[in-house]
């Protein structure tokens, strides 16, 4: 099976876990026996993916001339270019794992759609963004033989806003770097964390761009209500989202605003260390099509307090304490409490949440997808 694989969505470091997504699949799926990989890839990612897949058996590359920083000329040159590149590869199936798909081919073909976020939370896009998508998604639910999604709840969510039949929807999750697991040595983790906090400091970890839906500002007021309570430092990662003037409001309103520590665009090897280094971590996020920054953080060893929202129940089940977001102080009081347990009861906390984090693994995300490219490609045959 030869496969042709749709990248031209992906600008490195700006799409988030769809990015995540593509190199933990394409790293697990290159070389496969019986698996030929052809990555159609940008003019932002083509280093990218030909140093990720570098040496790899059956793999080749077709890069096209297309500027993905510019949604405009990315939708332009996917629409007009891939369906050329595509007949000129020679493929027999062509995969889009970033939601759109070329409207003009005619061989088999297979879209991921992770959620449908532009339909629920608005407000995360552009009125340009949000209007491609309600054209372009909708019309890669038609055309395609079959779709790919994260979990149940965004096939639940698919099914609802698309008028999808549930059949034609394959589940197949996502999974955590084996580097989270992976632990770092304590003068080297203790190195990294000084380095990367300008501090020695207990802290709180959050782990999410800005975007509204992800409510990062309830995090940061609710650190300034227990501020006085806890000695910790508050540590956010992310890239800034169109909800980032509420979290600068909300950091701007502490009187310990030199307790919030804000990183971007880090390395893996810098987000293992703040993982495993961190006292807890705190995932306030009300929509996710899977949340896998939650299984990150259960795969280095670290208590999760999240909500119990769209799939985030799915990753976390009963190996991570929960807060209702609807509720006045109770977040508040979670991180207290959580903060202050004993040793035993969190090393059994971390242990169970290892446990269930390695039962999703990379591979069985390949054989899930690979089987839904043969469904595919059986329903082109007419089979």
């Amino acid at each position: 099976m030869r496969v042709g694989v749709n990248s031209l969505f992906l600008v490195p470091g700006k799409v988030g876990g769809s990015e995540t997504y593509v190199r933990g699949l394409l790293t697990c799926m290159a070389g496969r026996d019986g698996l030929e990989l052809v990555i159609f890839t940008n003019r932002e990612n083509d280093e990218l993916f030909r140093e990720l897949l570098n040496g790899r058996e059956r793999v080749e590359f077709f890069s096209l001339d297309v500027r993905a920083s510019s949604k405009v000329a990315r939708i332009v040159g996917e629409q007009t270019r891939l369906p050329g590149a595509v007949r000129r590869a020679g493929v027999d199936l062509l995969w889009s794992p970033g939601y759109t798909v070329p409207r003009f081919c005619s061989l088999p073909q297979v879209v991921t759609i992770h959620d449908m976020q532009y339909e629920n939370h608005p407000e995360v896009a552009s009125p340009l963004s949000r209007r491609i998508r309600s054209i372009l998604v909708p019309m890669a639910a038609e055309r395609c033989a079959r779709i790919l999604t994260v979990s149940e709840f965004a096939r639940d969510e698919i099914v609802k806003c698309l008028r999808v039949d549930r059949g034609k929807i394959d589940v197949t999750p996502e999974a955590a770097d084996a580097a989270f697991a992976a632990q770092t040595g304590a003068d080297e983790l203790r190195g990294a964390l000084k380095r990367l906090l300008g501090r020695e400091a207990s802290y709180i970890l959050s782990v999410s761009n800005t975007y509204p839906h992800k409510r990062m500002d309830r995090l940061v007021r609710a650190f300034g209500a227990i501020r006085s309570r806890i000695p910790h430092v508050l540590v956010l990662v992310g890239f800034r989202g169109r909800g980032e003037r509420a979290v600068v409001e909300a950091i701007a309103d502490l009187e310990a605003r030199d307790r919030v520590v804000r990183l971007q665009g880090l390395g893996r090897e810098d987000l293992c260390a703040l993982y495993q280094g961190a006292a807890l971590f705190v995932f306030p996020s009300v929509y996710e099509g899977f949340g896998l920054p939650v299984l990150e953080a259960m795969t280095a060893g670290v208590p999760v307090l999240t909500t119990r929202s769209a799939a985030i129940p799915e990753v976390g089940g009963a190996n991570v304490n929960y807060f209702d977001h609807g509720r006045e102080g109770d977040l508040e009081k979670k991180i207290v409490d959580m903060l202050a347990l004993e040793y035993d009861e969190r090393s059994r906390i971390v242990s169970a949440a290892r446990a269930r984090a390695a039962g999703f693994t990379w591979a069985k995300t390949v054989d899930g997808t690979v089987k839904c490219f043969r469904k595919a490609l059986r329903m082109g045959s007419g089979e």
